[in-house]
C-alpha cells in the first residue's frame, strides 16, 4: 500500500494513482447503449478517485454479448453514450479503457440475478456464434 497513491507511468499515460477499477457487467444497457445508469456508476467511481477504469465487457457483435443487458460497439448510436462516460471520466482524472468481447457460446443467457440459461428467441435470445456448437448453459424449455 506504500504506492497505492503514487502515480503509474505506462509508456505515454501517466495514471495519478494506482487504484484500478476492473470490468464489471452491468447489465442495463439497451439495445447495447449505455444508459444514465452508466453515466452515474462510471461516473461516480471517476469523482471517487480512480486513476483507471475498464468499462464493462462491450459486445463487438450483437450476437456477441452475454446477455441482453450488455454493452455494445457495434453501432454507431452506441458510441457518444460511451464518449460522454470517457470524457466524463478523464474530466475528474480517471483513465479509461474498455474491455472488448465476444461471449461465443456462453452469449444469449439471462442478465447475471436471472437464471443463467440460454435464452430462447422468444426470450430474447439469439443464436450464439462461437467454433463450438456446445453451450455451456442448458437450454431454456
Amino acid at each position: 500500500m506504500a504506492h497505492l497513491f503514487d502515480s503509474l507511468k505506462l509508456r505515454d499515460l501517466v495514471l495519478h494513482n494506482r487504484i484500478g477499477i476492473p470490468a464489471m457487467c452491468q447489465y442495463s444497457a439497451r439495445d447495447g447503449v449505455a444508459t444514465d445508469w452508466h453515466f452515474v456508476h462510471y461516473g461516480s467511481r471517476a469523482v471517487g478517485g480512480a486513476g483507471l477504469m475498464i468499462i464493462e465487457a462491450t459486445g463487438v457483435a450483437p450476437e456477441g454479448r452475454i446477455s441482453p443487458g450488455d454493452l455494445g460497439i457495434w453501432d454507431d448510436r452506441q458510441v457518444e453514450p460511451l464518449a460522454r462516460i470517457a470524457r466524463f471520466a478523464q474530466e475528474q482524472g480517471c483513465a479509461m479503457a474498455i474491455q472488448l468481447a465476444h461471449a461465443g457460446r456462453k452469449a444469449s443467457v439471462g442478465l447475471g440475478w436471472e437464471s443463467q440459461n440460454t435464452l430462447s428467441e422468444n426470450e430474447g435470445g439469439w443464436t450464439p456464434i462461437a467454433p463450438s456448437p456446445f453451450s455451456t448453459f442448458p437450454t431454456a424449455t
